[in-house]
């Protein structure tokens, strides 16, 4: 079998993309691992698969590097929408509208190779329980995720400190990423994240990101909105949100790398 794809990034976040709006590819998820893994396969943070919706523009199909479904990605749903917007989907009203898991999501592509996702509010925060020497809080943005304040971020080792505590099943029953984070200005932070499903340190992380600048605000350590996120590609994405933070958006680059075929 011979599958087209398109291989994409979102700030460093890294997608293989699929459309598979008729519905010929139904992956498993040895050929998704497979498929994800660097230096014997393509090579990604995740494989997405844009699939027809009844009831929105499109659907989101999105698996972790290891293969299995995975829940909201940030970056994803960004690369996303902007391939939709490359193959030729136009939303039926302002925004963009497309399904991921049970949820719906809007967004809207604001320049070339930008677009702006409308997250869903956040839930299940938690406030400063004890992991290990660490301090940590949790929210759920999408996706459930640990944050962490840390000095000297730059020269954290991100992969055993986050494995440390994603896999903290008495706290985390389904696991969790885990955001790292350093306040750079008042409206501005630095953050290096261990993705759950991919299992290593990952360049970008979408939902991450959105629950860095939520739980900032949150424990004042940021004053305003939107804030400027660096994460570790260098890049920027910028998360602003309302009061209530009810209200939130994620907004940042979603590029094309290259395009090709694959034979499974």
């Amino acid at each position: 079998m011979q599958i087209d794809f398109t291989k994409m990034s979102g700030a460093g976040n890294d997608f293989i993309v699929i459309d598979n709006r008729e519905g010929l590819y139904n992956l498993n998820h040895e050929q998704v691992r497979a498929m994800c893994t660097r230096r014997t396969g393509i090579g990604a943070d995740g494989l997405i698969l844009v699939e027809a919706s009844e009831t929105t523009d499109f659907r989101m199909n999105y698996h972790n590097a290891d293969g299995f479904p995975g829940s909201m990605c940030g970056n994803g749903g960004r690369c996303a929408v902007f391939f939709a917007w490359l193959i030729g989907i136009r939303p039926a009203g302002p925004r963009y509208a497309f399904e991921a898991g049970t949820d719906r999501y809007e967004a809207e592509v604001t320049g070339d190779e930008s677009v702006r996702l409308h997250m869903l509010p956040p839930s299940d925060f938690r406030d400063s329980f004890e992991v290990g020497a660490w301090s940590c809080h949790y929210v759920n943005t999408g996706s459930p995720h640990a944050i962490v304040y840390a000095n000297n971020l730059e020269k954290l080792d991100v992969f055993s400190e986050g494995s440390a505590i994603r896999h903290r099943k008495d706290l985390f029953p389904e696991g969790t990423n885990v955001n790292f984070l350093e306040v750079t200005a008042p409206d501005a932070l630095s953050i290096r994240t261990f993705e759950r499903g991919v299992e290593d340190e990952t360049l970008a992380c979408g939902t991450g990101t959105v629950a860095a600048a939520l739980m900032s605000f949150r424990l004042g350590k940021i004053n305003s909105s939107p804030v400027k996120v660096t994460v570790r590609s260098g890049e920027t994405l910028m998360v602003g949100f309302n009061d209530a933070m009810d209200e939130i958006y994620l907004e940042g680059p979603a590029k094309v790398v290259y395009r090709g075929t694959i034979t499974l």
